[in-house]
């Protein structure tokens, strides 16, 4: 409610602090109205006066059931991420037998125990907070905004990475059967293509994505049949390999370590059917990271021990780029190479759209979330795309390569950064969620030894490439810091809008357009934010309270704590808030008492008629008797 304080003028030195907005007596601009208590005796009344025969909660499972019959069934969703873990295998295997020399296999065999460990932490964290946003979303519901934020622009940055990469490999292979075509230049046109085609509207299709993951892995098959045959009848290469390839840094445990590092590029997809969970059928989110895990197990370890036994060690590095498709023309001629280049160049592009469908996805969650500027969400009036997100993206990822000259080593390297970041804060997510979370129902969990073991690894893997090549730091430092740097800002927007009243109130300029500057931002802190309150205990809201201040920009809070009609609201809670509402001069508290049955279908409506999206809409736990968070339209969960 309002501060009836006097802040005295007399001796006033001309600056003091930042918080203090004073001049002839004005209250603070910050401080708000008293809050009110609402009561909403039916919420679904309206509705019944037009159809007494609408039950809500019935009506909002027909409306799931509807939505769940058109999501993705196991093999199409596996197809989507597929496409980009499969498609790394392309390049993987290259930089792990030029990194770990002879070895490649073990390595690559050390990079599939890993990601089983993965599989279990993945699938915990899922399916405990079954929504889109991947690690983003874990942090989000487990640690602060900040360090959600954290998460997110490693994703960003390992979203830019993917495109880079997956475009200029592909433009490898494609030049590898026409060397009319530059490398340099078309990497730049496949990157721009895309941009293209998501301003216009055309997004990944399941179906299309199915059909490139199955001529994808038919291409391998074969390639590996071929090259099976050609080892079989001409050991000498791999008898010769393997006396002669001598150990690349001097130290086989060393080869092993950096090729286990380089190798870890090879799982990158994996953590992406967690970014759309929300779009595959219920329990198909575990049997995804199955497959994907099976077939980077046999595929990636199999592929380094053909390459050993049907390409000469003397090639390795000059044909390390498109190493595939070299030994598939070796073990059965130049139409298996054309043929393996360019299956490559169609599931490589793959992962460029699968990039810029993703970063779209995830800036928007990120722009609605406010933490990056609202007009990203603008959309075009012609095709209804978020243009400044496609656009940016593709600034980003054309700079970046233009920046390191075509490198895609050094670009690999960046891009296991960020990966790998991703995939060790997860595992983090994971610890968080058992700490703190541990009775939000799930369908796996996983042991404690799988996730530090997981996170031991990942961080292993990190310093490793670190050590590969020192370079890879600083470029990702620039990026991470841009990225990091804007999202901060929005963060901390009030308080450099305060800043910059403080320093401008004694000059002219202060008159001109003080007043704008203060309304504009009451604009985002008058948002209202929802908390459901289960019961009256004023320790719980008070840390949702002090949750919210520290994480959202905003000064209008409302409790809403929803009653049956025979037990009642809970007795002391309207005495509670309003004297938290006294606690807080600088908020605007309010209690919102709702008759009916917690459900998803009134939270539904609540947020329909409160005009709140669900992603501003707090809870303490869910139960089991609640159901799945899912259910909830993207309710987050305060960790208290």
């Amino acid at each position: 409610g309002s501060d009836p304080r006097i802040f005295p003028n007399a001796n006033r030195p001309v600056y003091g602090s930042i918080n203090d907005d004073h001049d002839g007596g004005e209250s603070d601009w910050e401080y708000t109205e008293t809050g009110a208590t609402n009561r909403y005796e039916n919420i679904f009344e309206t509705e019944r006066e037009y159809n007494a025969t609408v039950d809500p909660e019935q009506e909002f499972y027909l409306e799931k059931l509807k939505h769940e019959s058109k999501k993705l069934g196991q093999f199409r969703a596996t197809a989507i991420a597929g496409n980009d873990i499969t498609s790394s295998c392309l390049y993987v295997v290259g930089i792990a037998v030029v990194t770990a020399g002879k070895l490649a296999p073990f390595s690559l065999l050390l990079v599939a125990i890993l990601l089983y460990l993965f599989r279990s932490v993945y699938s915990e964290v899922v399916t405990a907070l079954p929504l889109n946003g991947g690690a983003y979303n874990a942090l989000l519901n487990t640690t602060t905004k900040g360090v959600a934020a954290l998460a997110a622009v490693l994703t960003v940055l390992s979203y830019v990475a993917t495109a880079v990469v997956s475009a200029s490999e592909a433009c490898e292979y494609i030049n590898n059967v026409w060397e009319e075509i530059p490398i340099f230049w078309s990497t730049f046109v496949v990157l721009g293509f895309f941009a293209f085609l998501n301003l216009i509207g055309i997004t990944e299709s399941s179906v299309v994505a199915l059909m490139i993951f199955t001529f994808h892995l038919f291409t391998l098959l074969i390639l590996a049949i071929a090259s099976t045959i050609y080892m079989a009848t001409n050991t000498d290469v791999l008898v010769s390999n393997w006396n002669n390839y001598d150990s690349v840094s001097g130290s086989y445990v060393l080869d092993l370590f950096y090729g286990f590092s380089a190798a870890l590029l090879g799982v990158s997809g994996f953590e992406s059917s967690a970014n759309y969970i929300e779009e595959q059928k219920d329990g198909v989110f575990p049997k995804t990271l199955r497959n994907m895990w099976a077939i980077v197990a046999v595929l990636n370890p199999i592929m380094g021990l053909l390459v050993l036994g049907v390409v000469p060690y003397t090639q390795y590095v000059e044909e390390e780029t498109f190493i595939l498709a070299t030994m598939g023309g070796i073990a059965w001629g130049n139409g298996l190479n054309i043929w393996v280049s360019i299956d490559a160049f169609l599931v490589l592009s793959g992962a460029v759209l699968t990039s810029y469908v993703g970063v779209t996805g995830l800036i928007r969650r990120m722009a609605l979330d406010r933490c990056l500027p609202q007009f990203f969400l603008q959309e075009n009036k012609l095709r209804h795309t978020n243009h400044w997100i496609i656009l940016g993206f593709f600034a980003v990822t054309a700079s970046l390569y233009a920046i390191v000259r075509g490198n895609v080593t050094t670009l690999s390297g960046m891009y296991s950064v960020a990966f790998l970041g991703v995939m060790g804060l997860f595992a983090i997510g994971c610890m968080m969620l058992k700490y703190k979370r541990n009775d939000i129902p799930r369908k796996i969990r996983a042991y404690w030894f799988e996730v530090v073991l997981g996170f031991i690894g990942v961080s292993a893997g990190l310093i490793g490439n670190i050590a590969l090549d020192i370079d890879i730091l600083a470029y990702f430092t620039i990026y991470f810091c841009i990225t990091f740097l804007l999202v901060m800002l929005m963060f901390s927007r009030l308080f450099f809008l305060k800043l910059f009243l403080y320093f401008v109130k004694k000059t002219p300029l202060y008159s001109l357009i003080g007043e704008r500057v203060k309304q504009y931002a009451l604009s985002f802190k008058k948002l209202k934010i929802i908390y459901f309150a289960k019961t009256d205990d004023p320790a719980v809201i008070n840390k949702a309270i002090l949750y919210i201040r520290d994480n959202e920009q905003t000064m209008n809070i409302h409790i809403v704590h929803v009653y049956e009609p025979d037990v009642g609201p809970a007795p002391k809670l309207a005495e509670y808030v309003e004297l938290l509402d006294k606690v807080y001069p600088k908020m605007t508290i309010s209690l919102d008492l709702v008759q009916g049955k917690f459900s998803p279908a009134y939270v539904k409506k609540i947020s329909k008629k409160m005009n709140v999206p669900p992603n501003f809409m707090f809870i303490a736990c869910p139960d089991e008797k609640m159901g799945s968070i899912a259910d909830f339209g993207g309710v987050r969960l305060i960790t208290h």
